[in-house]
């Protein structure tokens, strides 16, 4: 099992928007950034865990976490004129953008800012940190998620 991080503006979707989806699940679309895009396509796999973090907003952390129950298949809001993310360059023959279907796991009982998880020394070395960083997707190691596991608990 690989874990992740899957940043979301919360105005857009949250982790209470997850929540009170059909089944607790919703595909992950709308992600136009091709590094993330290949992570989509090739790397994140079902039963992969990810922390549900919420960008773009004031404090910006970790509400939760989701587990990956579809891989990687192509997204279809490329293909919808009247969505945000339309892309016409994107077609049925050669899809350009991918998603992965995610389900809630938990919420967490307590939110976790980003400036809390920058205090704790066994997760100097997330890619969140990194200046410049705005990938929606990142890899999380083993023992960055166990730190983070601990902080919520």
């Amino acid at each position: 099992m690989n874990y992740w991080l899957f940043k979301s503006e919360p105005t857009t979707f949250s982790i209470d928007t997850l929540e009170k989806r059909p089944k607790q699940t919703e595909p992950w679309d709308g992600v136009r950034n091709f590094q993330a895009r290949n992570m989509l396509r090739d790397e994140i796999k079902v039963g992969d865990q990810g922390f549900f973090y919420h960008s773009s907003c004031e404090p910006p952390g970790i509400a939760g976490i989701v587990t990956v129950v579809k891989k990687g298949y192509p997204d279809a809001t490329a293909w919808d004129e009247s969505s945000k993310y339309y892309d016409p360059t994107s077609t049925l023959d050669k899809p350009k953008w991918f998603c992965v279907d995610v389900k809630l796991t938990e919420k967490f009982p307590r939110f976790l800012s980003l400036t809390e998880l920058k205090q704790n020394p066994a997760l100097v070395e997330m890619i969140i940190f990194r200046k410049g960083n705005r990938l929606s997707i990142t890899p999380v190691t083993a023992k960055q998620w166990r730190a983070i596991l601990k902080m919520a608990k």
